[in-house]
């Protein structure tokens, strides 16, 4: 097939590889179209051929299941368009959520980015997208004005609310399971102001940071996001961190957050005003590949006790994620639909993946989870239902079946 690398071929092994190493996918082939049209040419080569089309950025959500199918990469999809008067942009399907950032930041606005700056667009927005400003704004899916697809047929066109209705449903929280996403065009919120950092204790000094985290998230305003951090890592004492961003200026954030001055004891605190472009360095994740076990929840509630009653070790991290605001609101019509949780748990360790495993099941047991997890939550050997209410479960297999009933797309966590 014209435009693919197979087994065997230069390059295949290299491109074949997903950003978390700790997952293997061995695909039928390896497609890196340059543009729309030939992204367009791949999904018809595929689907003549009876294989699937499984795309994907970078890889950060690989789960793996990609056997028979075109691992097809966007990367080379990478043009910027962006509109500081209609505070709009338009985006490839490989574009990252750093250069968003870098390209609005001069014009006092923001794209709705999570903590990593390498992290893809369209792949991280097909998923719902949990946002450190989604308190304020809801999740990045809410935002989106179109999207540019390839559909089963391999028929380029554009998505909107409009056009495709049930389409556009779906697309925004459902992941990729229903077409291939060649760009998005979504709004930009201003952000004239904008206060944020890492606060770094001992891990002796775990209870007093839960109890002032937990304090101030109990009357937090929209525009304020903290999350709190239990970390471990190799040949380092235990330590704990709240990481914080505020759409407003530092007099208010230092009101709003005088809970943690009282805790003592700061190892650091990079805290001050930034630009929406260096969101990346509050949490400074990794930008180079690497193997990860993670696992997420949503949390009913937040139980100091349970979550302070043994080292996280052999995790790296305990992440809680102060949600409500926007996200708790009846908002615009998503698959991804409204978060009535308060908070959200991410747990990650590296490989030996077994160990990693067993103490994330043994913290989850021990916290009030919900049984939902966030879509760009989801780990290898979970499923798509997990993320979502049995309403909208039944609506997004109804729109598979219109739009790609041959399945000729595989999502990373298929329906």
């Amino acid at each position: 097939m014209n435009l693919l690398l197979t087994p065997g071929d230069d390059g295949f092994e290299q491109a074949r590889l997903p950003w978390n190493r700790a997952v293997d996918q061995r695909p039928a082939a390896v497609a890196v179209p340059a543009d729309a049209q030939e992204a367009a040419a791949v999904v018809r080569q595929a689907r003549v051929r009876g294989l699937s089309v499984a795309v994907q950025a970078g890889g950060h959500g690989a789960s793996g299941d990609v056997e028979n199918a075109v691992l097809l990469r966007t990367s080379r999809l990478d043009r910027i368009d962006l509109d500081p008067d209609a505070r709009t942009v338009r985006v490839g399907a490989g574009v990252q959520w750093g250069e968003v950032l870098k390209a609005a930041a001069p014009y006092g606005l923001t794209g709705l980015a999570g903590s990593s700056p390498v992290v893809s667009v369209v792949g991280y927005t097909l998923g719902g997208g949990l946002s450190w400003f989604s308190r304020r704004h809801g999740l990045a899916c809410d935002s989106v004005r179109s999207f540019d697809i390839v559909d089963a047929e391999g028929v380029a066109r554009t998505v909107t609310a409009a056009s495709d209705p049930d389409l556009f449903w779906a697309l925004r929280g459902g992941g990729g399971n229903f077409a291939l996403v060649t760009a998005v065009e979504f709004d930009l919120h201003p952000a004239p102001a904008l206060y944020g950092g890492r606060v770094l204790w001992p891990g002796e000094r775990a209870a007093r940071v839960v109890e002032a985290f937990q304090r101030i998230t109990a009357t937090a305003p929209d525009e304020l996001t903290l999350w709190l951090d239990l970390l471990h890592f190799p040949g380092a004492p235990p330590m704990v961190a709240v990481d914080v961003t505020f759409l407003g200026t530092p007099e208010r954030a230092a009101a709003l957050l005088r809970p943690l001055e009282d805790v003592g004891g700061v190892i650091s605190d990079s805290r001050g005003p930034m630009s929406p472009a260096d969101l990346g360095a509050i949490t400074a994740e990794p930008t180079e590949p690497g193997a990860g076990v993670s696992r997420g929840e949503l949390l009913t509630a937040l139980p100091a006790e349970s979550l302070l009653a043994a080292p996280i070790e052999p995790l790296l991290s305990v992440q809680i994620r102060h949600l409500g605001g926007a996200l708790a609101r009846p908002g615009t019509a998503s698959a991804a639909g409204r978060i009535a949780e308060p908070y959200a748990l991410y747990l990650f360790g590296l490989p030996p993946a077994e160990p990693v495993r067993r103490r994330q099941r043994e913290l989850a047991e021990s916290l009030p989870v919900s049984g939902r997890k966030p879509y760009t939550f989801l780990a290898p050997g979970e499923g798509a239902a997990a993320a979502f209410d049995e309403e909208s479960l039944i609506r997004l297999h109804k729109t598979k079946l219109a739009y790609d009933p041959d399945h000729v797309f595989r999502a990373n966590f298929p329906l």
